[in-house]
């Protein structure tokens, strides 16, 4: 092909074809690759059962946190301040809506799940309005069901599983309601890998 056939953007229509080919095998094989491996996912640091810590400095109780309201925890968190304000460790900790079981006083009653959307890592966040209570995504309008962290609506959506079903982390209550996280098992098959999702 001469110079004088390429395109206005200065790309040959086979050259064209080539990347379009590259980018499909790509995107055929992504399925296989072990991406949480890539991620930072603490997966090589020895997690323990710790507090849920909400963000006024307290513990989470279950016979305090109000029905239907979430707020954003920091797991792992460590000694740096800088690495605790990671999108990765950030979380959605979320009581449920009486509606779906919400009013319960016990850690079935809460879910929490990463904050990254698993389309293009936006952090999306909880509505507990009438007629919403889902998780949105503001950048690309990806939604996520409330009981599941699957997302129904958007993007993330049409996407295959694993990666369309946000990580989440469990919990365990003492005598007393104050809750602590569970360690997690970073995997598609467990807790899930942040930002890629997990098997539902």
């Amino acid at each position: 092909m001469s110079e004088q056939e390429k395109g206005p953007g200065g790309m040959s229509r086979r050259d064209f074809l080539k990347l379009m080919g590259a980018a499909g095998t790509s995107v055929a094989f992504a399925p296989f690759v072990p991406w949480g491996k890539f991620m930072p996912n603490p997966s090589s640091s020895v997690l323990e059962k710790v507090p849920v810590i909400l963000p006024d400095g307290t513990q989470a109780n279950v016979n305090t946190f109000p029905v239907n309201h979430a707020e954003v925890i920091t797991y792992p968190e460590t000694a740096d301040e800088v690495l605790n304000e990671e999108a990765f460790r950030k979380w959605q900790f979320i009581r449920l809506p009486e509606k779906f079981g919400g009013e319960r006083k016990d850690v079935s009653s809460f879910r929490a799940y990463s904050m990254v959307c698993l389309h293009l890592w936006c952090l999306w966040k909880y509505w507990p309005d009438e007629g919403r209570m889902r998780g949105e995504c503001p950048c690309h309008g990806s939604m996520y069901d409330v009981k599941t962290g699957t997302a129904f609506i958007g993007p993330a959506s049409v996407q295959a599983p694993p990666s369309n079903t946000l990580a989440q982390l469990e919990f365990e209550a003492d005598s007393d309601g104050f809750m602590f996280i569970s360690p997690p098992t970073w995997g598609v098959n467990d807790n899930g890998v942040v930002g890629y999702g997990r098997f539902a």
